[in-house]
């Protein structure tokens, strides 16, 4: 059983990491709950699929505006970490580039890498362009980005793609693909006109061609030249809404590092997003304790272990002496920018809600779960116990610990049940709640918040009367399988939860996870009997 973050539903991209923390699989969204979840709700998967989710332990995301943003950074992110269940990027042939040849009414098309271009070089960006026999713009991971773009361009500005074909094809091919200029239908320096204007969209500089755009076309009304004027109007309306992918990759000669954070309970929450040459590449999360200088503090730690940016986006403003430090740390000027509005402002929030939701997402959960079992305050630190064997055999117990909501996989127990010899659940557990909580009070170690007994009426009672001999009051449930009914001591029918709640659902993400590790360890002890 994966764990998983409380995910929004938010576009944004998704990262699948495996058991040593490496990033095997990267894809995005538009809906990150849904399309991250249905992974793990049961269904067939196609081999491949299958082979990456037996290798996943742990989920990351990174929520963007759009899904068009979402497209891109997935595009920037893949290349990478050339994740191993990606297209392979050390592949040339997955690389393709859109080439504007420079013949005399130029073609556009689909190009592969330019002899010059280093494939995997961090210094590509996701628009690199080449010359050659004409110019190129990539290289393009997604072939689906790539191809939408091409036809977008194409069939905006109205640019041929055919190599040679006779004028008898070109009538019937051209008419209304492109403007057909092998048949004399539009002048040179007017193709080459929109040829300009498409390459202006390729290097993202979409803001200066829609205000060229939108004063021809009101030149043309005011001559009365409607249909040019309408022509003119259906490309702003495209370039516009081409426009939208360039918003997080602003071409630049320049790296920045945007950053924010929220304080809570003395705590600082602080992440990164590192932005290079325009191109989100990926975040960095920290908390640490909050005092009074807690970012210049933490600026200055950062930084004298990475290179500073060309420009740092932060939420306010810090000394001058900082400024210097950063400036003499990369060898030139650091500009250091606290965005009020405009595109880095937008930037700068969106990092604040990944801080909001990557860090505090879980915190909600535990909310939900002090509200539905009335407890003093939200449990911070959960266990959970399991009992797991095969008719009765290799008999264990497990325990797993919750900690701020994610698993604390270092607190993780496994107990290999001593006093019972037949198939007796009740008294496996009792066994392992009292091995457990006696060597906490004889070592004095830190108690839980809440413990979550997998199991009815019957284990829960089993696991009460232990706690009770030893003198301890901690709250208790237990969530019995089969409808996911969640008991508490002393009371004969369930609480009124549904099973959907968000705080019935987190208790069963525990329990699951109880369960595989309970699972894992039964079979590692059948597997060493029949080895011995």
């Amino acid at each position: 059983m994966i764990y998983l973050p409380e995910l929004p539903e938010d576009p944004g991209c998704y990262l699948f990491s495996n058991a040593a923390g490496e990033i095997i699989y990267i894809g995005k969204a538009k809906n990150l709950k849904k399309r991250v979840s249905s992974y793990f709700q049961g269904g067939e998967h196609d081999q491949k699929t299958e082979a990456l989710l037996q290798r996943v332990v742990s989920v990351d995301f990174i929520i963007t505006e759009t899904e068009v943003e979402a497209l891109i950074l997935e595009n920037t992110l893949i290349k990478k970490h050339q994740p191993k269940y990606n297209i392979n990027l050390k592949d040339a042939k997955n690389y393709a580039f859109i080439q504007i040849t420079d013949d005399e009414f130029p073609r556009i098309g689909i190009a592969r890498s330019p002899h010059d271009f280093v494939v995997g070089s961090r210094k590509s960006s996701i628009f690199k362009e080449v010359q050659g026999n004409g110019t190129f713009f990539g290289p393009f991971v997604s072939a689906k980005e790539r191809d939408y773009l091409l036809s977008v361009v194409k069939k905006t500005f109205y640019l041929r793609s055919c190599r040679r074909m006779p004028k008898r094809a070109c009538l019937r091919y051209h008419i209304g693909s492109c403007s057909a200029p092998c048949i004399g239908k539009i002048k040179r320096e007017e193709y080459l006109k929109d040829v300009r204007r498409a390459e202006s969209v390729l290097r993202g500089k979409t803001d200066e061609l829609i205000r060229a755009l939108h004063a021809e076309m009101l030149e043309k009304s005011a001559k009365q030249e409607f249909e040019r004027a309408m022509e003119l109007r259906e490309q702003i309306a495209a370039v516009e809404h081409l426009a939208e992918r360039q918003k997080m990759k602003r071409q630049k000669r320049y790296n920045e590092d945007i950053i924010n954070y929220v304080l809570s309970d003395r705590k600082v929450y602080l992440m990164i997003f590192n932005v290079y040459k325009g191109t989100l590449e990926g975040k960095q999360e920290f908390i640490f304790d909050e005092d009074d200088d807690f970012l210049e503090e933490f600026l200055v730690q950062y930084y004298s272990e990475h290179e500073p940016p060309s420009e740092l986006i932060l939420p306010k403003g810090v000394n001058d002496a900082l400024i210097d430090f950063l400036s003499r740390r990369k060898e030139r000027k650091v500009r250091i920018t606290f965005p009020k509005r405009g595109d880095k402002k937008k930037l700068l929030d969106l990092v604040g809600k990944n801080v909001e939701i990557g860090f505090f997402g879980d915190r909600l959960k535990l909310k939900e779960l002090e509200k539905a079992l009335r407890l003093p305050e939200p449990p911070e630190i959960i266990e959970c116990f399991d009992i797991s064997h095969l008719s009765g055999t290799s008999m264990v117990g497990s325990m797993v610990q919750f900690r701020n909501g994610k698993p604390d996989k270092r607190n993780y127990r496994k107990f290999k049940i001593r006093t019972v010899d037949w198939i007796d659940d009740f008294a496996a557990i009792a066994e392992v709640v009292r091995r457990r909580y006696s060597r906490l009070l004889r070592e004095g170690g830190e108690f839980p918040d809440l413990i979550i007994i997998d199991g009815g009426k019957g284990q829960l009672s089993s696991a009460l009367e232990e706690l009770e001999k030893l003198g301890i009051k901690i709250p208790l449930v237990a969530i019995a399988k089969r409808e996911e009914e969640i008991y508490v001591p002393k009371v004969s029918s369930p609480l009124l939860l549904n099973k959907g709640d968000k705080a019935s659902l987190f208790i069963q993400e525990i329990r699951d996870e109880a369960h595989r590790f309970a699972i894992a360890y039964n079979r590692l002890l059948r597997k060493k009997k029949v080895v011995s």
